[in-house]
Parts: structure tokens; C-alpha cells; sequence
């Protein structure tokens, strides 16, 4: 099983990277909140969750050996897959924590491919497994924006903190997505 790869991102690919370690290139899915942080040609190392089911190997990998455990106590809860649980890795390690061990769901509920059900049932079985005492500062941020407009907003390029700063002095009173995507833009 691979474990950890440092190396140079030959290339990105919607939610995944090629890693190229000693003339070798391994595709690895990574969150989106880390691709929108990273280039091509640059240096990076990342810890490793290697999935294999009976036709394909995976690689999910991150960049804190935090991030990596949280992912694969996600992944033990039953519903929630590597794809979903790389999904619910695009929020913050920190918020994610919190909303797990104060048993609030709104966090995850916002997360694409995560109903209530399957919001609850990872409260319900990571609560005793993960702890988080001290709420993050930008908890309510985050459990508050539009998941969809933050993607759309990557997609056109804008850095996930960049987007996620301006959403902050938004007025209040702007609540659809394609509003929040106009506000961005006109603002930006």
C-alpha cells in the first residue's frame, strides 16, 4: 500500500492530480480545497489512503496526517465512500471537527451527496471519535455559504480563501447562488 508521496504535480485534473515521484506518475483525488490552492510544477507531499476494490486501485491523498484520519474515519461510516467522503474533506479539518463533536449537521448537510440521514448517521458514529472543544473562528462561515456558488467560483478560477473572504462582508440579504456568484464578481 502507498502511504506517502512527495514529488511535483505534473498536472491537474478536475478533482485529481498527477503526482509524478522519480519518473512516475500517480493519479491521486485530492480535495477540491486543496486543488484550488496548488499549481502545476510545483513541489508537494501528501499522505495517502490507498482504496482498492475489485477493479481499480485509488489514491485520496492530503496534506496533514490529520486530514488523512478524519478521511478514514469518514469512510468507515457505512454510506459514505472515498468520493463522498473526499466530498465532505472540502470543508475546513477544524469546522469539520466541531460540527461532528457538538452533533450539528448543518455543516454536512451542505456537502454534496450528504442528506440528512447520512449527516446524522456520521454524527451519530464519529461523535465518540472525534473531539473538538474550541469552536473555529470561521465555523459559522463555512456552515453558512453556498457550497455551489464557492464551486462555480473555483471553477472560474478564484482561490477558495479568496472567495470565501469576500462572501464575509456580503450583505446578509443575498441568499441565491446566482446572486452570491454576481455579488462576487461585481465585487471582486
Amino acid at each position: 500500500m502507498i502511504g506517502y508521496l512527495e514529488g511535483t504535480i505534473q498536472k491537474k485534473i478536475d478533482n485529481n492530480v498527477i503526482v509524478k515521484c522519480n519518473g512516475v506518475g500517480y493519479l491521486v483525488y485530492i480535495p477540491k480545497i486543496l486543488l484550488s490552492e496548488i499549481e502545476e510544477n510545483e513541489p508537494i507531499a501528501l499522505y495517502i489512503h490507498t482504496a482498492v476494490s475489485e477493479d481499480s486501485i485509488r489514491l485520496f491523498g492530503f496534506q496533514e496526517i490529520e486530514s488523512l484520519k478524519m478521511f478514514q474515519l469518514l469512510i468507515t461510516v457505512s454510506g459514505v465512500g472515498p468520493k463522498t467522503g473526499l466530498e465532505i474533506m472540502n470543508n475546513p479539518l477544524s469546522s469539520l471537527k466541531y460540527a461532528i463533536s457538538k452533533g450539528d449537521s448543518t455543516l454536512l448537510v451542505k456537502t454534496k451527496g450528504i442528506g440528512k440521514k447520512t449527516a446524522e448517521r456520521i454524527i451519530i458514529d464519529l461523535k465518540g471519535k472525534v473531539s473538538s472543544e474550541d469552536k473555529p473562528s470561521d465555523y459559522e462561515d463555512y456552515k453558512d455559504i453556498d457550497a455551489d456558488a464557492i464551486l462555480a467560483l473555483q471553477n472560474l478560477g478564484f482561490r477558495r480563501h479568496q472567495i470565501i473572504q469576500k462572501m464575509q462582508t456580503m450583505p446578509k440579504e443575498i441568499t441565491k447562488t446566482e446572486d452570491i456568484i454576481r455579488y462576487f464578481l461585481q465585487n471582486a
